[in-house]
């Protein structure tokens, strides 16, 4: 199998037909094996019964359904496991991307990288309620991350099954792929895709989406840089913290002791001993981060590296070649 296109859709019913027929469109357009899974996250409309006819003259398609609505992370998640090919391209099934870009993102693949990301530089979304949020969303994530992207959002990306296999998501985290993928090393690219407006079913998106992502990027920052050591995060403002509260008390004891001032009334004292005793405690929870980190790492033989590629060094897979 060369290619995976992965579509998670919830009650996107009268968008399926028009989608699969342009996505053949466009894989006839090149020579290469492919699959189209569709990930039905709880739908209630008829959407798997047009799958299942589209199915009659278009065999690649792949149905995967939830039990219930899991999110679009958990969708995306499933997608990737069930996906055999050695790219695996997703996209969202309302339309608004445009499948005749997926062969640009293969042969921007082919060129040696390991994730290519869509860029709807003309997005067709109104301003206030979507465009303006998504801007300085992708501002704030390329910031903190340090993943230099226009467009976070754009669910259109292609990527080598390697790293597909490698991404761990969960909560809403997908639209963080790049940054995770950026994680272990993945070397990125970014090209212009057409953006559509909506023709059929309602938007599942609101401005309060905005809210969440601030709230996962959080997650991702943190999961990105101190995953591996929790104590640096927490130990370095139970340091300044403790270290004030502990340069306090000096200074109390040193005024009770050498010039008699009473201790019995200064709410400094108070506010001193408070600040050493939650510098303490951000420095405990570091350490007990520390241990659950080393738990996670030993118990299940996670990596704490990964490798592109090796020059003159056999592996499992070069002797079974």
């Amino acid at each position: 199998m060369d290619v995976s296109i992965v579509i998670p859709f919830l009650n996107e019913s009268p968008n399926l037909k028009p989608l699969c027929d342009e996505i053949k469109t466009a894989m006839d357009t090149i020579d290469k094996q492919y699959e189209v899974i569709f990930i039905d996250d709880g739908s209630t409309d008829d959407g798997c019964d047009v799958l299942a006819s589209c199915r009659e003259t278009m065999p690649q398609i792949k149905v995967v359904s939830f039990r219930r609505n899991f999110g679009q992370t958990a969708a995306m998640v499933a997608g990737l496991d069930y996906a055999q090919g050695d790219i695996v391209v997703t996209l969202d099934a309302d339309r608004q991307n445009d499948p005749a870009d997926i062969p640009a993102l293969i042969a921007k693949i082919e060129e040696g990288y390991d994730m290519v990301c869509g860029w709807r530089f003309d997005r067709q979304d109104t301003y206030l309620s979507r465009k303006l949020p998504s801007m300085l969303a992708n501002r704030l994530i390329s910031k903190i991350t340090d993943v230099r992207l226009h467009d976070y959002g754009c669910t259109l990306k292609a990527m080598r099954k390697e790293l597909a296999k490698r991404v761990t998501l969960y909560g809403e985290m997908h639209r963080f792929i790049p940054a995770v993928a950026s994680g272990v090393g993945a070397k990125m690219a970014e090209v212009k895709v057409n953006h559509r407006a909506r023709t059929a079913g309602e938007s599942k998106y609101g401005i309060s989406r905005t809210f969440r992502v601030v709230l996962d990027l959080i997650t991702v920052k943190f999961l990105l840089r101190y995953h591996a050591r929790p104590l640096h995060f927490f130990g370095m403002p139970g340091l300044a913290l403790g270290g004030i509260g502990g340069a306090l008390i000096a200074y109390l004891t040193v005024a009770r002791l050498f010039f008699g001032v009473p201790l019995g009334d200064r709410p400094l004292l108070i506010f001193a001993f408070m600040l050493l005793i939650i510098g303490l405690q951000f420095i405990l929870f570091g350490l007990i981060g520390e241990m659950q980190t080393r738990t996670y790492y030993e118990s299940q033989n996670k990596p704490i590296y990964h490798v592109r590629n090796t020059i003159g060094i056999e592996t499992d897979d070069t002797k079974k070649g």
